[in-house]
């Protein structure tokens, strides 16, 4: 853990540009992986009421 710890030090926190430079791409990711969630769950829960659905029966 030690030499993880020392790692991560080196590549990422010892630089304001590359500890920011982290934290938007983590916060990005997170933003991405959590809206491609979100968007599952709100499809499952209203399968069968979306225009997608629905829609072959008004073409």
């Amino acid at each position: 853990m030690a030499k993880f710890s020392a790692t991560l030090y080196n590549l990422v926190l010892r630089r304001t540009s590359t500890y920011t430079l982290a934290i938007l791409v983590t916060a990005f990711m997170f933003e991405r992986g959590f809206d491609v969630a979100a968007d599952k769950i709100f499809d499952s829960i209203n399968k069968g009421k979306q225009w997608n659905d629905i829609k072959h029966k008004y073409e």
